[in-house]
C-alpha cells in the first residue's frame, strides 16, 4: 500500500483539509514503484516543497499495461456496453463536482493558478468534458453502406484497446478529461501520466474513478519523468494509440518512438505562437480586454495563447494605452492564488520562470523594448510582471518562439494582406484571433490564417463540442467535440455476402 498525504489548507479562499495517496494507480490498486523513486511537488507561490510522489519506471509502465489490457479484455471496451460507459462517466462527473472545492484548491496549490479560475475553468471544464462525453458513450456508430443486392456492408467504430496518455502542467485536470472523456467513451482503457510538476489533481482523480465504479484496470495513473515514464508509453508494443500534450519538441520524440515501435496512432497537441490581429474598426475597448485575456490568462501559460499582437497603425497608439493599464492592473493583483483580490500568479516551477525571464532577456538584447513589466514580482515564488514588449518585428525571437508566460509582443501593421501574411510566418499554427466589426473582412482573414482554431471578437474560448488541435507544427489530430470519437476508434468494414455464389 502507498503513502498518502494529508494537506491542509486555512486560506481566504478555502479551509479545508485534502488527503490524496502519492503512489502509482494500477489495477484499481495504490502500489508503490518497483524501482522505488520520488519526485518533490513545489509550491509555485513559494517555492517550497509540498511532498513528494512515487516515481515510476518502465516496469510499472508494463504493469500498467497489462492491467489496462485485461480490463480491455474482459470487464471494458466491447464487453461494456455504451450506456454502461456513459452511467459510469456521470458518476465520475458527479464526484468531481462533489469535491469541486477541494479539486481547486489542489490545482491552485500545485499549478499556482488564481483559485477562483481553477474552479471555474479548470474543474468546472472538466466536470462538463466528462458529461458531454458521457452523452456520447452510446452513440458510437457505424453505417450500412449500399453496393449490391447480394451484399451486406457496413461499418464498425471500435475502440483500439490500451491508450497511453501524457498530459501537460498547465491544465492537469483539463487535459486529463479531454483525453480519459472520449477514450472511456469509445471503450479503450488508459495508461496516463500526469506532469511530473503537477500530479495532485491526477492522484485525487484515480481516488474517484474508484469511488465511481470503474472496473479496475480501466484507467492507470503513473507518475513519473518525460524520459523514462512518457518514453515507456510513447514505445510500447502494447500500446495502440498514444496521445500526448506538451511541446512540440516533446511532440516529435513521442512520434518518433511510435514509428520505432509498433506505429501506434499518434495524437500531437503542441506549441503555438498565436497572432492577435486587431483591426482599425474593432470595437477597441472589447478588443483590449480580450487581447488581454488572451495572452495574460493562466500567466500566459497557453499554448493558444495570443502572444504576438498586431495593432493596426490608425488605433495602435490607443491600444497601446488601454493595454498597458490592465497589464499594470494585473501586476499590482500579483499574489497569493488564494487571496480573493488576486488576478495573476506565479509561473508553475522555477524552470519555467528561468525560461520566461530569459525570453525577456533575449527581447530587450534584440532591439524590442520593454514598455511595462519585465521583471519579477515579489522575492518569493515564481511571479513575473505581465510584461508588453513594442518596437517588435516579425523575426524577433520573442516573436518567433513560444515564450509561455505573460509576455506580449506588439507590432504594428497597415494593410490586411500584410498582417496575413506576418501572422502565418510561423512554424506553429494552433489558433488565431481577429478583431473587426467588418463581417466579411472577419470571414475572410479568419479563412486566411493558417491555424486550427480561429477566433472572432473574442479569445481563449474553447467549447467542448467544438474540435481543437493544430496546423503544421502544433500538431496531428483533433480534440473534443465529436472529431475527437473518431482519433480513439478504429473503423471495420464488414463484408455479409446473402446471395453471390461461385
Amino acid at each position: 500500500m502507498a503513502a498518502t498525504y494529508t494537506h491542509k489548507f486555512d486560506t481566504a479562499s478555502y479551509k479545508g483539509e485534502s488527503t490524496i495517496h502519492t503512489g502509482l494507480f494500477i489495477g484499481g490498486q495504490w502500489v508503490a514503484p518497483v524501482e522505488g523513486g520520488t519526485i518533490e511537488v513545489v509550491n509555485p507561490a513559494t517555492g517550497k516543497v509540498i511532498t513528494t510522489v512515487s516515481a515510476g519506471s518502465s516496469k510499472d509502465v508494463d504493469l500498467a499495461v497489462a492491467a489496462a489490457k485485461k480490463a480491455f479484455k474482459t470487464t471494458w471496451g466491447l464487453h461494456c456496453p455504451g450506456v454502461v460507459r456513459g452511467k459510469l462517466l456521470n458518476k465520475l462527473a458527479n464526484l468531481l463536482e462533489a469535491n469541486l472545492d477541494e479539486l481547486a484548491a489542489l490545482e491552485a496549490l500545485d499549478v499556482g493558478k488564481v483559485w477562483t479560475k481553477a474552479k471555474q475553468s479548470d474543474i468546472g471544464g472538466a466536470i462538463m468534458c466528462i458529461r458531454y462525453y458521457a452523452g456520447w458513450a452510446d452513440k458510437v456508430q457505424g453505417k450500412t453502406i449500399e453496393t449490391t443486392e447480394n451484399k451486406l456492408a457496413y461499418t464498425r467504430h471500435e475502440p483500439y484497446g490500451v491508450c497511453g496518455q501524457i498530459v501537460p502542467w498547465n491544465f492537469p485536470m483539463g487535459m486529463m478529461a479531454w483525453k480519459i472523456g472520449p477514450a472511456l467513451a469509445t471503450g479503450n482503457t488508459v495508461v496516463l501520466k500526469p506532469s511530473e510538476v503537477t500530479p495532485l489533481t491526477a492522484l485525487k482523480l484515480a481516488e474517484l474513478i474508484n469511488e465511481a465504479g470503474f472496473p479496475p484496470g480501466v484507467v492507470n495513473i503513473i507518475n513519473g519523468y518525460g524520459h523514462t515514464v512518457g518514453q515507456a508509453i510513447s514505445e510500447h508494443p502494447e500500446i495502440e494509440k498514444v496521445a500526448f500534450t506538451g511541446s512540440t519538441l516533446t511532440g516529435r520524440k513521442v512520434l518518433k518512438a511510435s514509428a520505432e515501435s509498433n506505429l501506434k496512432v499518434v495524437t500531437l497537441e503542441l506549441g503555438g505562437k498565436s497572432p492577435t490581429i486587431i483591426f482599425d474598426d474593432a470595437d477597441l475597448e472589447q478588443a483590449v480586454k480580450w487581447a488581454s485575456f488572451g495572452i495574460f490568462f493562466n500567466m500566459g501559460q497557453a499554448c493558444t495563447a495570443g502572444s504576438r499582437i498586431f495593432v493596426h497603425e490608425a488605433i495602435y497608439d490607443k491600444f497601446l494605452e488601454q493595454f498597458s493599464a490592465i497589464a499594470q492592473d494585473l501586476g499590482k493583483n500579483t499574489g497569493d492564488p488564494f487571496h480573493p483580490g488576486t488576478q495573476h500568479g506565479p509561473q508553475v516551477s522555477q524552470t519555467q520562470f528561468d525560461r520566461v525571464m530569459g525570453y525577456i532577456k533575449e527581447g530587450k538584447a534584440g532591439g524590442a523594448t520593454v514598455h511595462t513589466g519585465g521583471e519579477r514580482h515579489g522575492e518569493e515564488g515564481y511571479f513575473i510582471k505581465p510584461t508588453i514588449f513594442t518596437d517588435c518585428h516579425p523575426d524577433m525571437k520573442i516573436t518567433q518562439e513560444e515564450i509561455f508566460g505573460p509576455v506580449a509582443a506588439i507590432i504594428k501593421f497597415t494593410e490586411e494582406a500584410q498582417v496575413v501574411e506576418m501572422a502565418n510566418n510561423t512554424t506553429y499554427g494552433l489558433a488565431c484571433h481577429v478583431f473587426t466589426q467588418n463581417v466579411s473582412r472577419a470571414i475572410r482573414v479568419a479563412h486566411a490564417l493558417e491555424a486550427g482554431s480561429a477566433w472572432v471578437n473574442c479569445a481563449q474560448m474553447t467549447e467542448i463540442a467544438v474540435p481543437f488541435g493544430g496546423y503544421k507544427q502544433s500538431g496531428i489530430g483533433r480534440e473534443l467535440g465529436e472529431y475527437a470519437l473518431d482519433t480513439y476508434t478504429q473503423v471495420k468494414a464488414v463484408h455479409i455476402n446473402i446471395g453471390t455464389r461461385l
